[in-house]
């Protein structure tokens, strides 16, 4: 990975869940539980139809939040408080983490699919608060969703960011199509590598490459 490919890069984001903190930790095993049982309560369905609806609307919209939207009309704010109402007790500070983040030249900002409430305190658990120049969740993009490319366009609108001289850092490889066709550099995060041609790089280990990176 030659440092040269990232030397015009001047904001860095990242998302958020099983980015910024390893799978390992599972915090969205939780995060789903409270979706299904949500969906359960909200409209009366049972778990393995809840379960279902949750999965479905994953894979078409993006997130469960937008299908749930959409076709029933739900109300996203007591969704997203209730969904993210989870233990953080599996997370552990990355110091060295913390160290690479602040040491990229330029600005520094979380993008999630999350809120920024939420992301607020994971990075607090992971040693990441204060690392960040600004923290965007989905209610900064009208509940529109990654991977849509509006949602993307309205979060780097309210940053100021360039696109060519930005990077993007995601675990779901459906994330970085939309930064790529912007021209920004792209870095899928995740335990396994994709041949996509939307993703310049891969890593399993955000640590060890940002601190090949400085």
């Amino acid at each position: 990975m030659p440092k040269t490919s990232f030397s015009h890069v001047r904001t860095w984001v990242f998302d958020l869940d099983n980015t910024l903190y390893p799978p390992r930790a599972r915090l969205f095993d939780q995060i789903e539980v409270r979706m299904t049982n949500y969906v359960m309560t909200t409209l009366g369905v049972d778990r393995p139809t809840a379960d279902q609806m949750r999965k479905d609307y994953w894979a078409r919209y993006g997130t469960t939040l937008t299908g749930l939207m959409r076709e029933h009309d739900l109300d996203p704010a007591p969704y997203l408080v209730d969904v993210h109402d989870i233990s953080l007790e599996h997370l552990e500070k990355d110091t060295a983490l913390a160290d690479h983040i602040k040491d990229l030249p330029g600005r520094r900002i979380v993008y999630t699919n999350g809120t920024a409430p939420y992301a607020e305190r994971v990075l607090a658990a992971r040693g990441l608060d204060g690392v960040f120049d600004a923290i965007y969740g989905v209610e900064h993009a009208d509940f529109l969703p990654k991977p849509e490319r509006a949602a993307f366009e309205t979060i780097f609108g309210k940053d100021g960011l360039t696109t060519e001289t930005a990077a993007m850092f995601e675990d779901d490889p459906r994330n970085l199509q939309a930064p790529h066709d912007m021209g920004m550099r792209t870095v899928h995060v995740a335990p396994e590598a994709l041949d996509e041609t939307h993703i310049h790089f891969h890593t399993d280990d955000l640590t060890a490459f940002l601190g090949k990176l400085l």
